[in-house]
C-alpha cells in the first residue's frame, strides 16, 4: 500500500482506540471529569505526562527549528528538560499536597482572594489558548500531507476527535487517551531516528551515532560549503543573551504550566506525585535524548536530497511534490539555471523549507517503508491531540471550577457543574480551531510565546506561595498581572508592531524579564502590605511538611476573601 493509504489505516485505528477510551472512561461528576477521581497510578499518569508534555512542538517542530538552528537550537532541548526538573522538585509534590483541582484554585484559596483566582483565570486562559494554536496547527499539517485534505479541513477533523474524548470523558478519559497516544506517539518518533541513524551512520542508536560518528563534521563542511554557519557554532543564529533568556523562559515556563501542573493532582497521594514525575521524566528523556540526532540526519538528508538538483530531478520526488502541495515546500528557480539551489538569503534562495516538515518528511526522504512514514503521522497527531485535550481542559476548569463554582454560583449541583464544564469545552474547541486554522506563527514559535506567559505570570506565584509564607494577596496580584502585562505588550509590539528587540532578548525570550518583575513587584509590595493572615501562614508551613496533610481553610473568614 502506499503511504497516504497506510496512513489512512494507522489514523483510523488509532483514532478508535482513543475513541473507545474516551467512551469507557465517560465520568458523571466534576471530581472525575476535573482530575479523574484522582486515582491514576503513577506509572500511567507519568506516560499520560509525556504525552502531554511532548505536544506537536515537540514532535513536529522542536527537531525542525534544532535542524535550523543548529547548536543555537540546544535552547529548546536544555530549557524544555530542565524546567521539567524544576516542575518534579519544587512544585508538584506541593501542589498535589494542596489538593485542589487547578493552579487558579491553589492561587485563589494560597492568596485568600478572588481577585488573585480571577486573574490566575485569565492568565491560563491566555496560555492554554496560545498553547493550543500550535496543536491544531500540527494537527493540520498531519492531515494536510497524509490524508490530502487542506490544513483547515484537518483542523475540523482534529477538533471533531478531541470534542469526542475531552467533553464526554473529561480529564479520566483524557489520561488514559494520553497513555495510548505516548506508546503510539514515542514508537513512532524512534523507529525513523534509528532507521535513518542506520543508513547515514550503520549504527542503530540515534544517541550514539549523533556523538560518536562523522555525521556532524560532514554536515558542517555542507553547511559552510553552501555559505552557512557551521552546524555546531553557537550563536550563530541568536545572540548569547537571547539563547540565555529563551532558555529560562522555557524552563520556568515549563514549571508554570497549568496543564502540566494539574496532571499531578489526578494521582492518589504525594508519594505518587513525586514518582509519576520521575516516570515522566524517563518517558520524555527518550524522545527529548533523540531529538538532536534526528534533526542533525534529516538536515543532512534534506540538503544532499534536494540542492543543486535538477528541476527534472526534483520532480521525480513523490515526496517533494506532495509536500510542494501543502504550501509547506517551494521550489523556485530564481537565476534559470535549471537547477534548485539552497543559500541562506532568503532573496536568492531556491529552495523553501517549512521547520514544521523536517520530523515527518524524514522517512519519505529517507526511502523508509510506506507503513514507517504513516507510523510518524500517526505519532504527530497523537502529540498534538494528546496536548491539545489537556490544554482545553485547563480551560474549561479555569471557567468552570474558579468561576462558574467558586465565584458565581458556589450552590450549583454536581451535573450542573459538569454540564458547564462540558460545554466550555466545546466552547475552547471552537476557538482552538479558530486558532489553528489562522496561527500566529511555526507550531514551536506559538508554543515558546505560551511559555513565555506562563513563565512571567504563574512561575513566581506558585514558587512564592510554596517557600515564603509572607507573600499576600496584594503582592500576588500585582505580580502576576505586572509579569503578564509587561509580556504580553512585548511579545505583540516584537511580533506584529515592527519593534525592535531590547538587547536582541526576542519575544520568545522576554518572559524572563516577565518573571524577573513578576517576582520583584510581589516581594516588594507583600513587604509593604498586611501578612497574610496566620490561617493561611500555618498553611504554608504545613504544606512543606511530608507527613502531614494541610489544613483545611474552612477557618478562614469570608471577610478575608475579596
Amino acid at each position: 500500500m502506499s503511504a497516504e493509504a497506510w496512513t489512512v489505516v494507522l489514523v483510523i485505528l488509532s483514532f478508535i482506540v482513543y475513541i473507545y477510551i474516551g467512551w469507557h472512561s465517560r465520568v458523571k461528576d466534576t471530581k472525575g471529569f476535573f482530575v479523574a477521581d484522582q486515582g491514576v497510578p503513577s506509572l500511567a499518569n507519568g506516560a499520560a505526562t509525556a504525552a502531554d508534555w511532548m505536544s506537536a512542538a515537540s514532535f513536529i517542530s522542536m527537531a525542525g527549528i534544532i535542524s535550523f538552528l543548529g547548536y543555537d537550537g540546544s535552547i529548546f532541548l536544555m530549557g524544555w528538560t530542565g524546567g521539567y526538573v524544576l516542575l518534579a522538585l519544587l512544585l508538584a509534590p506541593y501542589l498535589r499536597k494542596f489538593g485542589k483541582y487547578t493552579v487558579p484554585d491553589f492561587v485563589g484559596d494560597r492568596y485568600y482572594s478572588n481577585v488573585a483566582r480571577l486573574v490566575a483565570v485569565i492568565a491560563a486562559i491566555f496560555v492554554s489558548l496560545t498553547y493550543v494554536a500550535g496543536q491544531m496547527r500540527g494537527v493540520g499539517i498531519v492531515f494536510s500531507r497524509f490524508l490530502q485534505v487542506d490544513i483547515n479541513t484537518g483542523v475540523v477533523i482534529g477538533m471533531v476527535i478531541v470534542a469526542f474524548f475531552a467533553i464526554l470523558g473529561g480529564m479520566k478519559g483524557i489520561t488514559w487517551t494520553q497513555v495510548a497516544q505516548y506508546a503510539v506517539l514515542i514508537v513512532a518518533y524512534l523507529i525513523p531516528a534509528i532507521a535513518i541513524s542506520m543508513l547515514l551512520t550503520n549504527n542503530p542508536i540515534p544517541q550514539l551515532s549523533f556523538t560518536f560518528s562523522d555525521i556532524i563534521e560532514r554536515l558542517n563542511t555542507i553547511q559552510t560549503d553552501l555559505g552557512f554557519p557551521a552546524y555546531t557554532q553557537p550563536f550563530a543564529n541568536k545572540p548569547m543573551i537571547d539563547v540565555l533568556f529563551f532558555t529560562i523562559t522555557l524552563m520556568v515556563g515549563t514549571a508554570g504550566l497549568p496543564h502540566i501542573i494539574v496532571r499531578f493532582y489526578t494521582v492518589p497521594d504525594v508519594k505518587a506525585a513525586r514518582w509519576s514525575a520521575g516516570w515522566a521524566l524517563l518517558f520524555i528523556a527518550i524522545l527529548y535524548t533523540t531529538a538532536p540526532a534526528l534533526a542533525s540526519f534529516a538536515r543532512y538528508n534534506l540538503i544532499d536530497s534536494l540542492n543543486n538538483k535538477t528541476v527534472a530531478q526534483v520532480q521525480q520526488l513523490d515526496w517533494a511534490k506532495k509536500w510542494e502541495n501543502t504550501g509547506l515546500l517551494k521550489f523556485e528557480d530564481k537565476n534559470g539555471d535549471g537547477r534548485f539551489q539552497l543559500t541562506p538569503d532568503k532573496k536568492t534562495s531556491e529552495i523553501t523549507i517549512d521547520r514544521d516538515i523536517v520530523v515527518l518528511s524524514t522517512p519519505e526522504v529517507a526511502k523508509l517503508a510506506p507503513w514507517v512514514i504513516a507510523l510518524v503521522a500517526a505519532g504527530g497527531l497523537a502529540a498534538a491531540l494528546s496536548t491539545a485535550s489537556g490544554l482545553l481542559l485547563v480551560i474549561s476548569s479555569s471557567i468552570a471550577h474558579d468561576v462558574y463554582y467558586r465565584m458565581i454560583d458556589p450552590g450549583a449541583s454536581e451535573s450542573k457543574r459538569l454540564f458547564v464544564g462540558r460545554v466550555i469545552v466545546g466552547i475552547a474547541i471552537v476557538v482552538a480551531g479558530y486558532f489553528g486554522i489562522n496561527p500566529p506563527g511555526f507550531v514551536a514559535e506559538v508554543v515558546a510565546l505560551a511559555f513565555g506567559l506562563a513563565a512571567a505570570s504563574f512561575f513566581p506565584i506558585i514558587v512564592l506561595g510554596v517557600f515564603d509564607k509572607r507573600t499576600n494577596r496584594e503582592g500576588a496580584i500585582s505580580g502576576m498581572i505586572a509579569g503578564l502585562v509587561i509580556t504580553t505588550i512585548y511579545i505583540f509590539s516584537v511580533k506584529f508592531g515592527g519593534m525592535q528587540p531590547w538587547f536582541g532578548i526576542s519575544a520568545e525570550g522576554f518572559g524572563t524579564v516577565g518573571m524577573i518583575l513578576n517576582f520583584i513587584v510581589t516581594l516588594a509590595v507583600s513587604r509593604f502590605t498586611p501578612p497574610p493572615p496566620a490561617e493561611v501562614q500555618a498553611l504554608v508551613e504545613e504544606l512543606r511538611t511530608p507527613e502531614h496533610e494541610p489544613p483545611a481553610l474552612s477557618d478562614i473568614g469570608e471577610d478575608e476573601l475579596d
